[in-house]
């Protein structure tokens, strides 16, 4: 648990100590830290976003996560408009940390496991080559001649000093990128085909990805992508120009349109730290394209009219507009506008390359195509009486009811509120409850109001997939069919109208129930949330089915089998996006109503839905996708 550090001792220390330039860091919320530390446990289970486990944390440690002493010494500035630092500080105010053990391979499942090579593995990968030496070549570009050049002369260098077999390791990072970075998959596929075509030799390369994330800290930067290397075998690293580089920052007064970092102080830096045994620097200086010979190479200073630069952002207008290559039949000169003629140097890339990386410039907004870093795709936990179409985890997948004949259903029209038939709803009544998402998983899925059906979807944040960030819920969310909480009529409790939605509830049960189940429940009570201005009910169920909740009644007994339980909930429904930057919730009351209260509540949205599909409500959405 949390350990201040001594840091007057000087004598307890661990047998080997190896810096690190970048620290490698799991941050968690308060509610999470509260929860391992109120538990007791020495164990702590990692999960994926989605509820699946994938590795257990023993002993844990927590620890203050200073954000601005974490970036001041990586990045040497407070800037929010860097997009790492922004990420740094969306994190949790807790690290957590402890002994990892994992409980599967992690796998991915986007095409590219096949190049996620463990330490191991890739060691093995150069032991069947009959490596004498290992060089590094990191990438999270496209791969051109100018790199080649720096390859094949890393290669020949290493054969100078007496190696026999140097074996290179091409090495695209696999973790975060910045969005304007080329996605993974398209680097990886290009990579194959610059292989493929002979750029590089396949009989000494070996491709893996490496799974670290760009954060764009310059030279700090460059020391960790090398010295993490040296833990599968790499003994030398290719430091090119600009390994590490950043635009300028908006708050920048000195070099207002300049990089934040000088392209050539990471490979220096690099070159020059010391602890990098056994590793040693390969450094490069920039490559230029040279129009006699049409490679690129080191440029010659006597004859500096016949090099061109070739940078990025010329590329990538190029592949936007399907360049092609450059007609230099019958001793015609390289253009000297490359733009204007629409054309690319011959030998700049291979062909089947510059097709790949023009295929994804000229269709870049086609997200749904392109994997922009290592990010786990998974099959959901969904109700077997479900379809799906679309891929989880991304803004196109949907998911619908359907009838035991396969009949496409509307989770909040066409099931019940009921689960058996009665004449009165009571506090006897079992509730139909739709789930949305199920335990454990942090996917804000919610039934679309305005798609046909009502499918189940993932909400968006800033035009991408949202997820829950304060903490892992610990209970099933759904709905109440044929409910609505009237978007114009003023909560008496609360002061505010409706969200407009079906009334949430929250199942309080031990484990988690698939999406798109629909689960008879027994009502316990319920909360009255206001949140961003709107009344947002929380009806806390139990699911029947379980024998161990049979004899509760309310959310005071159900505090006898789970002590804390209402507190934990309190703080996540008012807290829960606190961790996106966003005030906190509050709630009419903070302690949960009645069951009969909550069953008033239930009938009222239950009469404000009949209204609504009957068109007897003034000024509510025209947009719903509503019975005929």
């Amino acid at each position: 648990n949390e350990r201040p550090t001594d840091f007057l001792d000087f004598k307890t220390v661990p047998p080997k100590r190896v810096s690190m330039s970048v620290p490698i860091v799991l941050p968690i919320t308060a509610f999470t830290r509260d929860a391992i530390l109120q538990s007791g446990k020495t164990l702590v289970t990692l999960r994926n976003k989605f509820g699946h486990p994938l590795a257990v944390l023993r002993n844990p440690e927590i620890y203050a996560n200073r954000k601005e002493e974490i970036v001041s010494r990586l990045f040497g500035v407070i800037d929010k408009g860097h997009p790492y630092i922004s990420h740094i500080y969306s994190g949790g105010d807790w690290l957590l940390g402890g002994e990892v053990e994992l409980l599967e391979r992690i796998r991915y499942n986007d095409g590219l496991d096949r190049f996620r090579l463990t330490a191991v593995e890739v060691m093995k990968e150069f032991e069947k080559k009959k490596a004498d030496a290992v060089f590094a070549f990191q990438t999270r570009n496209p791969t051109h001649a100018g790199h080649a050049y720096l390859m094949k002369t890393g290669r020949d260098i290493l054969l100078k000093k007496g190696f026999s077999n140097p074996i290179l390791w091409l090495s695209p990072l696999g973790g975060w990128t910045k969005e304007d970075d080329v996605p993974l998959d398209v680097r990886v596929k290009q990579h194959e085909a610059v292989i493929a075509e002979g750029m590089l030799d396949k009989d000494t390369t070996v491709m893996a990805i490496w799974p670290a994330p760009m954060i764009y800290a310059g030279p700090t930067e460059v020391l960790f992508h090398a010295k993490s290397r040296r833990n599968a075998g790499a003994t030398y690293f290719v430091a090119g120009r600009d390994p590490a580089g950043m635009k300028g920052s908006e708050l920048a007064e000195a070099h207002k349109n300049d990089d934040l970092y000088d392209g050539n102080h990471g490979r220096y830096v690099l070159t020059m730290s010391p602890g990098q045994d056994p590793m040693n620097i390969l450094p490069f200086g920039p490559v230029y394209y040279d129009k006699r010979d049409h490679v690129m190479k080191a440029k010659d200073d006597s004859r500096p009219d016949d090099f061109i630069e070739i940078s990025g952002t010329k590329m990538r207008t190029l592949a936007a507009h399907g360049a092609s290559i450059c007609d230099v039949s019958n001793n015609q000169p390289i253009p000297s506008d490359l733009v204007e003629a629409n054309c690319v140097p011959p030998g700049f890339m291979v062909q089947s390359g510059w097709e790949i990386v023009c295929d994804y410039y000229q269709n870049v907004d086609a997200a749904d195509r392109w994997v922009p870093y290592s990010v786990q795709k998974t099959t959901p936990l969904v109700d077997k009486r479900t379809k799906s179409d679309g891929s989880f985890g991304s803004l196109d997948f949907q998911l619908f009811a359907t009838s035991d004949k396969g009949k496409v259903l509307s989770p909040w029209h066409d099931i019940p509120l009921a689960a058996t038939s009665t004449a009165a709803i009571s506090t006897d009544t079992l509730f139909n409850m739709v789930v949305e998402i199920p335990m454990l998983s942090t996917a804000k899925m919610e039934v679309s109001k305005q798609t046909p059906h009502n499918p189940i979807m993932q909400d968006s944040k800033a035009g991408s997939p949202r997820y829950y960030s304060y903490g892992v819920p610990f209970f099933n969310y759904g709905l109440f069919p044929q409910t609505w909480e009237d978007s114009t009529h003023v909560d008496p409790g609360t002061g505010f109208v409706g969200d407009g939605d079906p009334i949430d509830a929250i199942e309080l049960g031990d484990s988690p129930l698939p999406m798109g189940a629909v689960v008879p429940v027994r009502l316990l009570g319920s909360l009255a949330l206001v949140d961003e201005g709107e009344t947002d009910h929380k009806l806390l169920v139990i699911r029947a089915s379980d024998a161990k909740y049979s004899g509760v009644r309310s959310v005071r007994d159900l505090e006898r089998l789970k002590p804390g339980v209402t507190a934990r909930l309190v703080d996540w429904l008012k807290n829960y996006k606190t961790s996106d930057g966003k005030p906190a919730n509050s709630f009419s009351q903070e302690e949960p109503t009645s069951a009969a209260e909550a069953v008033r509540v239930v009938q009222q949205v239950h009469g404000f839905y009949s209204t609504l599909v009957a068109g007897g409500v003034p000024g509510a959405p025209e947009d719903y996708f509503l019975p005929l």
